[in-house]
């Protein structure tokens, strides 16, 4: 971490450019070169993985796999490496960051996605906000959860998401899928509940975001920005992975669970730490 702040690989249908690197967002900014997303424009484009602050290797479980090449929509695998600080690299040193993975040409029965849920927004100066966002699950499928992580820059203080499903009488039940401080291991732990996800219910998370800045935060790509993410990892037994790889809102102060027209009640308290949120 000390080299690396956080890495994502990507799955492509297409790369962004052809060259063996290149650079991919802020980067760009500085130095004059051209930017170039890791997919294609119009290609297809998911996050597979992600590594930071550093976090131990993810063990798949067994008969788990991701689908890549072939008949998939992923014909390229993309690594994205951020760096906080380019300091080192001035006189020339070099750097080999990068992600070991184990593949097999036997397909496995249970296909991996992952879906990256996430928000925009503003922080305001010295105050506690929370960057929050929710999406239904719409896709005829049965999603078995098995690990998440949370991502979040300095200012995070708690990274939280759960399933929510109206019982009988239309109540909302809130099932905790993850919490974590997002300043410990950014890495992929195992999930607070293994219950499947169905077409109806809903993936909500909340970043609880406490600023000691004289200014205002906002998202944003580089270390003087904020992030709000949550990944979740699931497998489905058969059939295909979600077609929807991403969930984000326009987070705070445009929207939040109690917005009105979220549908969301029986919104539960989160507490980290002598702080609720």
């Amino acid at each position: 971490m000390n080299t690396a702040h956080h890495m994502l690989l990507y799955g492509c249908g297409e790369p962004g450019t052809m060259k063996t690197t290149w650079n991919c967002g802020e980067m760009a900014q500085s130095s004059g070169e051209d930017m170039v997303s890791p997919c294609g424009p119009h290609s297809h484009s998911q996050i597979i993985y992600a590594w930071a602050r550093d976090a131990k290797k993810l063990n798949l479980p067994e008969g788990v796999g991701f689908k890549v090449g072939k008949d998939s929509p992923t014909k390229y695998l993309v690594l994205q490496v951020h760096y906080a600080h380019i300091d080192k690299f001035k006189d020339g040193s070099t750097d080999d960051s990068g992600v070991f993975l184990d593949y097999t040409e036997t397909p496995r029965k249970k296909l991996a996605g992952t879906l990256l849920l996430g928000t925009d927004g503003i922080i305001p100066p010295m105050k506690t906000e929370h960057l929050e966002t929710a999406c239904e699950i719409n896709e005829n499928k049965v999603l078995y959860p098995f690990a998440y992580r949370v991502h979040t820059h300095g200012l995070g203080k708690v990274v939280a998401g759960y399933r929510v499903r109206s019982d009988s009488d239309g109540v909302q039940q809130w099932l905790q899928l993850g919490k974590r401080d997002p300043l410990t291991p950014q890495m992929f732990y195992n999930v607070s509940s293994h219950e499947p996800i169905v077409a109806g219910d809903q993936i909500a998370v909340r970043c609880t975001m406490k600023s000691t800045r004289h200014r205002v935060t906002k998202v944003g790509p580089t270390n003087e920005d904020e992030m709000c993410n949550f990944y979740l990892m699931y497998y489905v037994d058969h059939g295909e992975t979600l077609d929807m790889k991403f969930c984000f809102s326009q987070g705070a102060p445009y929207y939040y669970w109690a917005n009105a027209d979220t549908g969301l009640h029986n919104i539960p308290h989160i507490q980290a730490s002598n702080l609720i949120l």
